[in-house]
């Protein structure tokens, strides 16, 4: 390791100036112009096309700078020989230096164009593509054919690992294989956004997705059925289920090679199907099924010692989509210990995070996860964490504030497209419409990005016409709308709350008075605040995620006497 050369460190080159040169003049006339007799042979036009690109690429190589052509001979010769500290070299350093060096707001070169590099070798193109499409999505914007080119990549991908006569032989760092099927899950995510508004569409795109949609038993680019097979079938494949069980009864490490079988016994196959198990929590997250997001996880321990913490992006994630799923299912305490466990965490670790390539996006989820964590505080108040309650007022003490007001008032959930604005600028705004518009503002800010599972009829003419005339309701907007309902059920129980504390028995008739209802009103209102202040919740961290007691989350109880 220490005589590795550091080719990415190198400076550019000078090299020959090739940007002028003719492709006529470097492939000639031959067999044009009469410079054969008419009885010779002439070459033909798919064998000129074939010398014109063979010369075209030989160009575009020659233009790639020297360092980078190094960099690439030696990325393939780590990966050809499995040699993971060269290759983990390489994929967290040299290449982000070098992206940050010469394509920070351009593309890398075509995996066709460094072919003659690496000796066309198959499976390094494709490991490639992969960074070169992720560089595109994170630096650039996708066009149509990027969306379609990259969706066949990890077909071919996944396909090599999954149909491959046995498991085969290539190693790559946790690192890599985390950003491999996280990536996968984001360009399915972005394609099902940009793909969900036709009306944004120029004639070029919406005739290839129509042609897409025409295909034999329906589009299966960038699906729903797609994305969870690949993750289910890396699941199913490694075994990690069993494996992990295993581990949770203590096994002995030769009867979890047996359990884990031919492909989960290899480090790949084994930290990809651990993997896909955090990436289905996700797809189920964004397709709204929380509690089949939390249902595959449950052979996984949130806790220190578990494999997600070796990938810190992985780990944050992981507690990300556990605890917005555990506060859609109004399991507001089991989400503040979740956020509370990862913001300490992340603290903690924060000088560490600035030296990552991901640390942009690690304090991005975390600035979402106070945001949740401060919803769910005020709808279950707990002094779990003095430090990130602090934390999160000093961010957001404008909406916490509005958001611990009671109300009484109907207000309508803000499209997620327009800016919220809680009344008109002439009018006192109402504490009902300050406290929802606070909760649809930070409920917007930091979900996630919901998608659809349906895709718009591109390929029938009508259909979309209609469709984009009365488009359907946005998937935020849809959740948001649901979430809404709940606060709005238990608006009033902060008011009730304060009179019952003052008081160690009282009559129905006086509450009733006191908060200007009649008695019948009045006891629907105490049911919403014994609902409001019961909630399962996990015991000790024991368990399935799913798993819990009910329990009581208020300090205050009572009982209706007839």
């Amino acid at each position: 390791m220490a005589q590795r050369a550091t080719y990415y460190e190198e400076e550019l080159d000078d090299a020959d100036d090739l940007a002028e040169v003719g492709l006529n003049l470097a492939i000639g006339n031959y067999g044009q112009g009469g410079l054969y007799d008419d009885g010779m042979p002439r070459i033909d036009e798919a064998t000129l096309i074939a010398m014109q690109q063979h010369v075209a690429q030989q160009v575009a190589l020659a233009q790639i700078p020297d360092v980078v052509k190094r960099f690439i001979v030696q990325f393939h010769q780590a990966i050809v020989n499995n040699n993971l500290p060269e290759i983990t070299a390489c994929y967290e350093n040299g290449w982000n230096k070098l992206t940050e060096q010469f394509y920070p707001k351009t593309e890398w070169p075509e995996a066709e164009i460094i072919a003659p590099l690496v000796n066309d070798n198959p499976v390094f193109l494709i490991l490639y593509r992969e960074l070169y499409y992720r560089h595109i999505y994170s630096r650039l914007t996708p066009n149509v054919d990027d969306r379609f080119h990259s969706y066949e990549n990890s077909c071919e991908l996944f396909n090599y690992l999954l149909n491959s006569d046995g498991p085969v032989a290539l190693s790559l760092p946790d690192q890599w294989l985390w950003d491999i099927i996280d990536e996968f899950i984001y360009q399915f995510q972005s394609f099902s956004v940009w793909r969900s508004k036709p009306k944004l569409k120029n004639e070029d795109e919406l005739s290839m997705l129509a042609a897409e949609a025409e295909t034999a038993g329906g589009s299966q680019l960038w699906s729903c059925y797609s994305v969870l097979n690949v993750l289910y079938s890396l699941v199913q494949k490694s075994r990690i289920n069993e494996h992990l069980s295993g581990v949770r009864q203590g096994l002995p490490e030769s009867e979890l090679l047996e359990l884990a079988g031919e492909y989960g016994s290899r480090p790949l196959y084994r930290m990809l199907g651990y993997f896909s198990l955090i990436g289905l929590l996700r797809v189920h997250v964004l397709l709204g099924d929380f509690t089949l997001a939390l249902k595959v996880m449950e052979n996984i321990e949130l806790n220190q010692k578990a494999f997600f913490t070796r990938v810190t992006a992985c780990h944050v994630a992981t507690y990300y989509y556990v605890g917005f799923s555990y506060m859609a299912l109004r399991r507001y305490n089991d989400a503040i210990r979740t956020f509370v466990s990862i913001l300490n965490f992340i603290g903690r670790m924060r000088q560490y995070h600035t030296r990552s390539y991901q640390y942009d996006q690690i304090n991005k989820t975390a600035e979402r996860m106070y945001a949740l964590f401060a919803i769910c505080n005020c709808l279950s108040p707990s002094k779990l964490d003095e430090q990130i309650l602090n934390n999160a007022k000093e961010r957001y003490s404008d909406q916490i504030s509005k958001m611990s007001q009671p109300f009484t008032s109907n207000y309508s959930a803000p499209n997620p497209t327009t800016p919220i604005t809680p009344s008109s600028p002439k009018e006192k705004p109402s504490p009902a419409s300050e406290a929802l518009a606070a909760y649809s503002e930070l409920f917007l800010f930091a979900c996630p990005k919901f998608i659809t599972a349906n895709a718009p009829p591109y390929g029938d003419a009508d259909s979309l016409t209609a469709y984009i005339a009365d488009p359907p309701e946005e998937p935020a907007t849809r959740h948001l709308s649901l979430f809404l309902d709940d606060i709005r059920a238990r608006a009033e129980v902060p008011t009730l709350r304060s009179y019952l504390k003052l008081y160690t028995s009282l009559d129905a008739s006086k509450l009733a008075g006191f908060l200007e209802k009649d008695e019948e009103e009045l006891v629907q209102l105490l049911m919403v605040m014994k609902t409001a202040s019961r909630s399962i919740s996990r015991m000790n961290n024991e368990g399935a995620l799913l798993d819990g007691q009910v329990i009581t989350t208020s300090d205050l109880d009572f009982v209706i006497n007839e």
